[in-house]
């Protein structure tokens, strides 16, 4: 549910996937958008809540993400064959921690519609952003541990089972339900195949990512992006939940309430010179509780892949300390 489209991301040429094909799932009938609640939103495209209790029966609600109508048909092509994509991976994941496939279905409009399992009333992205208008602190030290854990084992399981490169890790692409109750991946529409070295080595492959939790070695023509580029995003979200903040947005503290955000007021040097590093923590803020999270966090989001640690590491760190 990706819900920040204001960032540039960074292209590099020659490096485009191929697109998958994804058969339809004519048996399923997408209502039209009014009839449906919209709760997330992302570049080109919106995701509506569908309610389901035919002839009586409860069942769980879906998850439908549709391409925004007020696309140019050039565009729509492209979110088009996107979500075509995202279907055809998103199939042949089956993951208590990833968001589940449910159909590729025709809506009513003609337009193709994925339909996914409703992960969740919110995203992490929102629930940090209510935190921020409310003026609160960050979010407690076990809630995020709980959230790094539950998001450690969906990314075990892309990386060494499915052998797939998220892509676009980010607080955004996670849903919550209820109080922490369900944690789960979404969006993996931009995921990159990894070969026996958990390395993306196609020639084709193209990261796309959300610039400011891209990490150093997609940023550069010549990096090597394996699936550490994900643990380094996983990093950046534990700190957005510290700090309740966009990663390297360092934006000017407010001083009066009628002084309005001019255009000069941000550093694009600056912000261009910071990404794919290490983005600084408020130490003030966080007591002795978040020592795990912050040591968590640090070593995450080294520059150099080679210091970050795999998810399998970090799922047996958390798994050990869950248990003690």
């Amino acid at each position: 549910m990706e819900e920040t489209d204001s960032f540039k991301t960074p292209r590099k040429a020659g490096r485009r996937r191929s697109p998958g094909v994804c058969t339809t799932s004519p048996s399923f009938v997408i209502p039209a958008s009014p009839f449906m609640q919209k709760f997330g939103y992302g570049t080109g495209v919106s995701v509506y809540l569908m309610k389901r209790s035919p002839k009586g029966l409860s069942h769980s609600p879906w998850a439908v993400k549709k391409i925004n109508r007020q696309c140019d048909n050039s565009s729509r092509d492209v979110y088009e064959q996107r979500l075509n994509e995202e279907a055809s991976i998103l199939k042949n994941l089956q993951h208590p921690n990833i968001v589940g496939y449910r159909a590729f279905a025709k809506a009513n409009d003609g337009s193709m519609c994925l339909v996914m399992e409703y992960g969740g009333e919110k995203s992490l992205n929102a629930l940090i952003e209510a935190k921020n208008e409310n003026g609160e602190g960050p979010f407690p030290a076990s809630t995020i541990l709980k959230v790094a854990l539950n998001m450690a084992r969906g990314l075990k399981y892309l990386h060494n089972e499915k052998k797939l490169l998220h892509g676009d890790i980010k607080s955004s692409n996670i849903v919550i339900k209820g109080d922490f109750e369900s944690i789960k991946i979404c969006d993996v529409g931009v995921s990159l195949p990894l070969d026996e070295n958990m390395t993306v080595s196609d020639p084709t492959a193209n990261y796309i990512g959300t610039e400011p939790w891209n990490p150093k070695e997609t940023l550069n023509e010549d990096g090597v992006v394996t699936h550490k580029s994900d643990i380094y995003a996983f990093g950046l979200t534990l700190w957005e939940m510290m700090t309740l903040s966009v990663p390297h947005m360092n934006l000017p503290p407010e001083t009066d309430e009628d002084d309005s955000f001019e255009e000069d007021d941000f550093d694009e040097d600056a912000y261009y010179e910071a990404l794919g590093t290490r983005p600084p923590l408020n130490m003030e803020e966080l007591d002795e509780s978040y020592q795990k999270v912050i040591g968590l966090f640090y070593i995450c989001a080294s520059e150099d892949p080679k210091e970050r640690p795999s998810a399998v590491q970090i799922l047996e760190v958390l798994e050990a300390d869950a248990k003690n």
